[in-house]
Parts: structure tokens; sequence; C-alpha cells
């Protein structure tokens, strides 16, 4: 086989803190191998070495055997290096092919040849299997699109090494295996892949070779079909990992009721008079393909939208206002589903971000003035507790891996002892180790009497922690069966919006499962 990439013992420091040490890696063409480690071991810093954003305190790069000069993107671009970010670089006001063509065509030139790159666009969509319209607007395409033409971009500047990081994190479990079926196909066709993930699943189905970086060092490195899931995780963490049981539930008071609630188009798809009950002490689990009613359920339940018809009760009670500080008094939590845009402001700092919800509280101010001790006091034993790696108090969260703020963020809503937990995509971007640790935190709040709603596309999350499952399709929710009940077919026909088999459930299940 022809080597394509060489990385040679990559060492890279920010302050004090050592993100890459001594990593050698390379690449034959045709291939695909994953790079997996933990939230925080290296993964992202490495391939930005590698593509030219940082530059390696010591270390080589090598395309086709010719070294990069470092810290250049756009040599790394002319030598046939792409990359595909987790978060989208795109214009969304801008059609496909402007985005596509955006930096590709000299400044000096009066006129695009916009003829030349829509020809050439069109062959790669075919070639790849990247079917998307050239003319379309960005902000008109499904997630799942957007990632093609973040593909495609990559493919128009005639990259040989394409490097994606966390591609499938936005994407439904149906866009994700579509994904890689692309993937396969492109590396058959002569084309070279980095992905980095933390879904071993994806791992063991996707790639022909697997690196395992813990820490920022290279640990192990196997030939996919040599190993297992559960070898790998072991590699990644340092130690065995398994994942918490769900003990029995004990369902008390009802805590949350939403009674024929209607909510139109906030955050996506509208609600069509929605019902049901979360009791204290139990998970209800909502599943569903994106774009169905999820976000718009979340922002309700949150205090972010009030609703237009029906009643949503929180204890019994219709609150006096529905606002989102109404909601944190009522002991209402969030876990949001995007960390970046919703959960985090990127430029303050760690502690700011970690109190933030909770600012007007007697805990963290007194008379308009923000306690800073105490607050940064509260941030400390939270990075302690829920192991929050690579992050000061005072630093920028922007610089934290996303699986690290995801867990600030669940540090941030269980400290407060939510009663009423609404925990949307909670582990989406974390690694296996992280999971379980997630997992376990969400099962310890059931335990001492919270009600959580779970909203995720993970079918093996939703069916391990949930007491009752829903499926929501086109604003609307399912009967709900009991989670022993559930399995990934019945969980995909519901998704579907073919309910006859879980109403048969609901009407077989003691009135207290439903």
């Amino acid at each position: 086989m022809t080597r394509v990439l060489e990385l040679e013992h990559i060492t890279k420091r920010f302050g004090t803190v050592t993100a890459n040490e001594d990593v050698s890696l390379h690449l034959e063409q045709g291939e695909i191998v994953a790079l997996l480690g933990e939230n925080g071991a290296g993964k992202t810093t490495l391939m930005s070495i590698l593509f030219g954003h940082y530059t390696a305190d010591v270390g080589t790069v090598r395309v086709n055997g010719a070294e990069l000069p470092p810290g250049k993107s756009r040599a790394a671009i002319r030598a046939g290096v792409g990359m595909v970010h987790q978060h989208f670089a795109l214009a969304p006001n801008l059609s496909v092919l402007e985005n596509v063509m955006t930096g590709t065509e000299p400044l000096w030139k009066l006129r695009s040849d916009r003829a030349a790159g829509r020809a050439k666009l069109l062959e790669l969509s075919q070639r790849f299997g990247l079917a998307v319209d050239p003319e379309a607007r960005i902000a008109d395409l499904s997630v799942g699109e957007c990632q093609r033409v973040e593909i495609l971009k990559a493919l128009y500047n005639d990259a040989e090494v394409l490097i994606l990081d966390e591609p499938t994190a936005v994407l439904t479990a149906q866009e994700a295996e579509s994904l890689f079926a692309t993937l396969r196909e492109m590396a058959a066709k002569g084309l070279s892949l980095i992905f980095i993930s933390h879904k071993l699943h994806e791992v063991m189905s996707a790639s022909d070779r697997v690196v395992v970086l813990r820490a920022g060092k290279v640990v192990a490195e196997r030939a996919t079909k040599a190993t297992s899931k559960e070898e790998l995780a072991e590699l990644m963490v340092g130690r065995a990992v398994k994942r918490p049981e769900r003990p029995p539930a004990r369902p008390g008071a009802v805590l949350l009721e939403a009674v024929d609630v209607t909510l139109g188009g906030k955050g996506g798809a509208s609600l069509l008079g929605i019902s049901f009950k979360l009791h204290a002490g139990e998970t209800l689990g909502i599943i569903g393909v994106s774009g169905n009613g999820q976000t718009t359920l979340a922002g309700l339940v949150s205090g972010l939208y009030p609703p237009d018809g029906g009643a949503l009760l929180v204890k019994g009670q219709t609150p006096a206002r529905h606002d989102v500080p109404h909601a944190i008094a009522a002991g209402i939590g969030r876990i949001p589903e995007d960390r970046n845009v919703e959960g985090t402001i990127g430029d303050m700092s760690t502690w700011e971000n970690a109190v933030l919800e909770r600012i007007w509280s007697p805990e963290f101010s007194s008379r308009g003035v923000v306690k800073r001790a105490a607050s940064k006091a509260a941030t400390e034993a939270i990075l302690r507790d829920y192991d929050v790696r690579g992050a000061t108090v005072d630093g920028r969260i922007r610089l934290l891996s996303g699986g690290n703020m995801q867990k600030l963020i669940l540090g941030r809503v269980l400290t407060a002892g939510p009663d009423i937990l609404v925990a949307a995509q909670p582990s989406r971007g974390l690694d296996e180790g992280a999971i379980a640790g997630v997992h376990e935190r969400l099962l310890d709040a059931r335990g001492r009497g919270a009600g959580v709603l779970l909203i995720s596309e993970d079918l093996d999350e939703v069916i391990a922690l949930s007491d009752r499952i829903r499926a929501i399709v086109g604003g609307r929710l399912s009967p709900a069966i009991p989670a022993e009940r559930a399995n990934a077919q019945l969980l995909g026909l519901m998704m579907a919006g073919d309910w006859s088999a879980a109403e048969q459930i609901e009407a077989e299940a003691p009135p207290h499962e439903i």
C-alpha cells in the first residue's frame, strides 16, 4: 500500500498543559483510520496540527513524502488535506455552490466562474454519492445535508486525505449510517480518511484500523477486525468500563403535567396537542428523528416558550409566569441540546458559566454584587466532582473540549438539585467512560426523587435509563410503553409513526405505568 500521511513525534503544549506528547501516526491510501480517545485526550489538537491550525512544538507532518510547513492551512490544502470540523463553518444565507467555491478563486479575478464550479460540484456529488442541490440555501438544509456540503468543500479543493472531527455528533442514526456508507465508498475509490469518534459501534463498523490516545499519548493501535468494543473502551479510559444498571422505579407524585399543549414552531417543529405526566422518581424517555418537536418540547418545559394552548402544570400548579428564571426557581433544571449555542457563552470564564443560571441566588450574589469567591469555590467543586479536564476557573470555556464542556453543564445543573430535570442529548459527544458517568448521575437524580425528562436519539441510552418511553413524530406524542417492553425494532416503528404495537402495549399496562 502507498503511505500518504505521516505524523512523526508530535508534541504540543499549551502553557503547562501537554495536549500531545511524542505522537506518531500514519495513513495508507484508501484506508480509514479511527482516532479514539477520551474527551480532552488530544485528538482534535493533533488533527489541527496536521491541518495547520496549530504549530507543533516538536515533530513533523509529511503528505505523500513531502514535509508540510507548520501552521499553514493553505499549504495543507494544497498538499491534498481536507478537514471537516465538528461544528460546521457554513454561511447560512449563501447557496451550497457559493459556500463550496468561497476561497477557491483568486481575489483579483473579476468574475466567479459559477458554471465551471457548478459542473465540478455536480461531478463530485455524483462520484462520491453526496447528493445535494448546488443552488439550495444552507439555511434550508438539514444537518445531514450540511455535513455533505462540508465534505464536498474539502473534495472541491482536491483533497486526497480527509479528516472528520466527530462527524456524527449532530446526525441522527439514519444520517450517520448513510454517512459511513458514503465514506466506505470514498475509501474504495482511493481517498484516505481519519475520523475522530467516541462512538465505539461506529469505530467497529467503519474503520480499518484504530489508534487510541490517552492523556495526549498513543497507548494502542489495533486492526479493527482484531479488537472489540470492550477492549477499545478499556484502552481509551485505562480501566474496564461498565454502564450502570437502572434499579426499579418508585414513582411518586406527578411533578410535571402537559394537558393538550400546543406550541407553534418555536425552536423547531410545532407541538400539536401533546399530553403527558412525569412523576417523581422516574425517567420518561422521548425518542424521535431530529426535527420532530424535541427541541420545542425541551424549550417549553425549560421556560423558554409559553404554550399557545393547553396547560403545563408544575407540581400541580400553573406557573404565574412562564420564563426561565421562574422555571429554575420552581426546581426545573436543563441540560440543553446544543452546549455551544444554548449551554455556554464561549468568551466568558469557566466560573461565570458555572453560576450563570443561578447568579441571582443569595449563594452567588448580594444586592446585585456577584460573590466571586463563592462562585469560584463552587466551580472548583464542579471541576473536581465531575472530572472536567483541561479547565481552569478563570479560563475561557471555549477552550474546553466539547465533552468537558458537557461535564461542566451537567455539574452546574445537578449540583443545584433540581426536582425536574430536562436532559436533552445528555451524552452527545462524550467518550464511553464519560457516558457511564453521566448515566450514573442521571440515575442518582432519579433515585433521590427527581423526575427526569430524557430526550435522546440514542436508543440504547433511552432503553437503559427510562422507565417509560414515548416517540415524538410531527409534534405529536405516541402512547407510552414500559422500557422493559422496548427494543430497537419497536422503537424504530414508533419513530416512523407506526404506533399500533405501542397502543396495544399501553392498553395492557397497569395505569401507573402510563
